[in-house]
């Protein structure tokens, strides 16, 4: 699961890195990113890192790519090809501690650790010429901090992975009660399981609130 954050000039912000980001680019003709932003080191968020290589190779150098700490350290000690060319392969990605920057081609960049069962994950939220989205993936519990966060986002995308409390992901009624609290205007429902039919899942939300489906489009 991954989301492409596109700023006024055209400029591309990834989030995450899953298996299936080949196909992802392809759909969505999406040839270029002008950085990369990780919520942590799962498997289904960045196992498809290797599919970044052509778009390094297309802009002709390393794509910036950021992550809290620890997932910084997780990052290079299981791909250190990527940060670090060896053998004579280029450096794909140039990792660097998210608390060091503040906005990436003119989209504002504020994070905040969430529980993920016993890991973390990490919620951004972006901003640009008074628009903001919040992104919330794979988080347990609700936070002071996240509230905080995404209070009054236009758009925030939350973890639902399913209808029954799950202990490392939100559920329907958690993500419900996060985009009420946020007091967002637009709820959007993500990272759901195979229980959680579109149709079905439309009628069971508020008018505010829908799920995400493959290829969506949010234009603020």
């Amino acid at each position: 699961m991954a989301i492409v954050i596109e700023g006024e000039d055209g400029s591309r912000l990834l989030v995450d890195t899953p298996t299936d980001l080949r196909h992802q680019f392809l759909a969505c003709e999406i040839d270029r990113v002008d950085g990369v932003l990780w919520t942590h080191d799962h498997a289904d968020h960045c196992h498809g890192i290797d599919d970044l290589r052509p778009l390094r190779y297309g802009r002709g150098g390393p794509i910036p790519g950021y992550a809290a700490s620890e997932t910084v350290r997780r990052l290079r000690q299981r791909f250190g090809y990527v940060f670090a060319g060896q053998h004579g392969y280029h450096t794909i990605c140039e990792l660097d501690n998210l608390d060091r920057v503040r906005m990436i081609c003119g989209i504002g960049i504020a994070h905040c650790q969430m529980p993920h069962g016993p890991a973390q994950s990490t919620a951004y939220r972006f901003d640009q010429g008074g628009r903001t989205i919040g992104y919330a993936t794979d988080f347990s519990e609700i936070t002071a901090e996240m509230i905080d966060l995404f209070y009054k986002v236009d758009v925030l995308v939350v973890d639902c992975l399913r209808r029954q409390p799950h202990p490392t992901h939100s559920h329907l009624g958690m993500a419900l009660e996060l985009i009420d609290a946020t007091r967002s205007g637009r709820g959007v429902l993500t990272h759901l399981d195979k229980s959680m039919d579109y149709r079905t899942l439309c009628g069971e939300t508020p008018e505010h609130v829908e799920p995400a489906y493959d290829g969506m489009e949010i234009v603020l």
